[in-house]
């Protein structure tokens, strides 16, 4: 028996939900992804490749863990290290020019203040001094101009460009420019000044002041560079030395790390073909624990399967060692008997127990079938429960004439109800309507009556058999889908099957199993009423419940 069933018991309260919800959540997905079209019956075409993990890596081909996460960590850093070393530069440029800029800011102040102005024109009051400024220490050469408000150059360097109208300071300010002279480029301080006058020699009296003039001094670029190359060295150089070290360490700390993989490589490995125990989770790291668990599952299932067929392989011996006995035992007599009519009831036997026989090898394989059934999402359909059960209970109404039981049919129309579609597997429903079926007609007496119905209520449709048998006690009524269980008193044959397959197929289809009296039974016993009722239906979005 397995763990866990769908069922009720007299309307009540629930055993268990069905265990079996991923494919039929699939199903619906697929089946009623739009609104429960007919469109949405069609099956889905193939799914395309999913696209490997590295997009460097041809589709299947076989990679490596410990590569693959090497790649996406020093892919990175080898793309990003060249724009850090131009990030770099530009940086060190930046703050190489700060204290220059400075520097040549200071120079042209103290020019501007020996700048005077003499009959003879303008000039600087100490020579000395000035010269001694604009010598460049370290590689570089240093330019100044004098220039007055019209342009002309009054002393300096000819060479060394004016400013623009939007780069001429105003007077009194200074400001800096970046420019080009004899094709090297130049960083320029520009200030401009009213030069103040040089006093005439022997008199205590001022000569007449100029107008203001521009003045400039600039530099080439060679300090800075040397500057801002050295600071670059002293931070690239080191990573050359730290990369290699980076890669050994990291190295190392991915084969510690992935050491779990290969410890759990090494347990599997170790394992007897037929250990299906699980994997110890709490000794693997908490990363690769779903994917262990995911493993156990696996294991777990497999388990079931092996089970299942064990289980198959026991109940078949069991079921078939009395009838296949019981032939041996009449084949036996009747090669004995000389009396005609001996040898006649012994074939008569014969042919009763090769009928129970084969029944009792049908609903096992119906069982194994049942259990076994590839319900992919693909193999669900849309059925239309009400023509589906009409037409099943037309292949039993000889059977039913046979034992004189009036067998009838209540279809949902009757009763105004609507949509009764749900989502089925076609030839697993049909074995539980035929199981149930057959049941009512065995056990219930000539005369009686077997009712199937569909009806919906809500969001649910459910298939109903009813009699008016003897019933089921309601101490039983969990006890009778159980294999080869049969209520005691009774004088029918039968495998104990037909209920357990009813059971796992109601599983399959995550639907549930109501067990009750028959309120409706016409005085001749309590009867019995079996629905299995669908809550996935093209009338309203599917809701699933985790047990």
């Amino acid at each position: 028996m397995p763990d866990a069933h769908p069922l009720h018991v007299d309307g009540a309260r629930p055993v268990t939900r069905a265990p079996r919800r991923a494919n039929v959540r699939a199903a619906a997905a697929r089946l009623l992804g739009r609104g429960g079209s007919d469109a949405a019956t069609a099956a889905p075409g193939p799914q395309p490749p999913r696209a490997p993990l590295n997009p460097l890596r041809r589709q299947g081909e076989p990679g490596s863990l410990f590569g693959e996460i090497l790649d996406w960590m020093f892919a990175p850093v080898l793309l990003l290290w060249p724009i850090s070393v131009m990030v770099t530069y530009l940086v060190a440029q930046s703050i190489a020019g700060t204290p220059f800029d400075a520097e040549l800011s200071e120079r042209a102040e103290f020019l501007a203040d020996h700048v005077v102005a003499t009959p003879q024109g303008i000039a600087f009051d100490t020579p000395s001094a000035t010269r001694d400024l604009l010598r460049s220490e370290g590689p570089g050469t240093v330019f100044f101009a004098i220039h007055d408000g019209g342009g002309a150059r009054l002393a300096g360097n000819a060479a060394l460009p004016l400013p623009g109208d939007d780069e001429a300071p105003a007077v009194g300010r200074t400001s800096l420019r970046s420019d080009t002279i004899d094709g090297r480029d130049i960083r320029v301080a520009s200030i401009r000044l009213v030069p103040r006058p040089a006093p005439a020699p022997g008199s205590a009296g001022a000569a007449t002041p100029r107008p203001a003039v521009l003045l400039q001094v600039a530099e080439t670029l060679e300090r800075r560079s040397q500057l801002a190359n050295e600071m670059i060295k002293g931070v690239i150089v080191p990573q050359f030395v730290v990369l290699p070290l980076a890669v050994v360490l990291v190295w190392f700390g991915l084969s510690r790390g992935l050491a779990p993989l290969a410890w759990i490589q090494a347990r599997l490995r170790a394992r007897m073909p037929d250990d299906l125990s699980p994997v110890d989770t709490h000794a693997v790291p908490e990363e690769i624990a779903p994917l262990v668990q995911s493993f156990n599952d696996l294991l777990e299932r497999q388990q079931r399967n092996v089970q299942a067929q064990r289980r198959f392989i026991a109940d078949a011996a069991h079921q078939l060692k009395t009838p296949l006995a019981g032939l041996r035992t009449q084949a036996e007599l009747a090669l004995r008997e000389q009396d005609p009519g001996e040898v006649r009831r012994s074939l008569r036997q014969i042919a009763a127990s090769t009928e129970r026989a084969t029944h009792v090898v049908n609903q096992l394989l119906a069982l194994a079938h049942a259990e076994h059934q590839a319900s992919a999402p693909a193999a669900f359909e849309l059925v239309d429960l009400d023509r589906f059960a009409r037409a099943i209970v037309q292949d039993w109404v000889s059977m039913a004439i046979e034992r004189g039981i009036d067998l009838g049919y209540e279809s949902a129309a009757d009763g105004g109800a609507g949509d009764t579609r749900v989502i089925a597997l076609p030839a697993m429903l049909r074995e539980a309507l035929g199981n149930l079926i057959d049941n009512a007609l065995r056990y219930t007496p000539r005369g009686g009556t077997v009712t199937v119905r569909v009806r919906r209520d809500d969001a649910r449709v459910a298939l109903e058999v009813e009699d008016d048998g003897p019933g089921i006690a309601e101490a039983e009524r969990t006890l009778v889908f159980e294999r080869f269980y049969r209520s005691l008193g009774t004088e029918q044959d039968g495998s104990g099957l037909g209920l357990a397959i009813v059971r796992e197929i109601v599983e399959q289809h995550d639907a549930l199993l109501r067990v009750d009296a028959n309120p409706r039974a016409a005085g001749r016993g309590p009867g019995t009423l079996i629905a299995i009722e669908f809550s996935h239906t093209p009338g309203a979005r599917p809701s699933f419940s985790v047990a």
